[in-house]
């Protein structure tokens, strides 16, 4: 998760709680909270109240599971727009 909210994120520190993470995954608090510390420990963030920051960004994709790749392959390819798709200055067009 902390992968694809970095993937996202308008700068370095993500700037979330415990709490709203918990609400987000349908997880305890508790729960969050053990795995940042976890990934905390082994080097590939760090956290203070409200904000966390990925420090080894490859780590962290390796520890994570294989679907990693897959959710961000899928959402990278629904975000790019069809070849179909008016591009560029549409400026002069009249909608219907």
């Amino acid at each position: 998760m902390a992968a694809e909210m970095h993937d996202r994120a308008e700068g370095e520190a993500l700037p979330y709680t415990h709490e709203f993470l918990s609400h987000m995954l349908g997880a305890n608090r508790k729960s969050v909270t053990l795995a940042a510390q976890s990934l905390q420990t082994a080097g590939l963030i760090s956290y203070q109240r409200g904000k966390i920051r990925v420090v080894d960004r490859a780590g962290l994709e390796q520890a994570s599971c294989e679907c990693y790749a897959i959710v961000k392959e899928r959402f990278d390819a629904f975000l790019t727009p069809p070849s179909t798709a008016v591009q560029g200055d549409t400026k002069g067009r009249r909608e219907s």
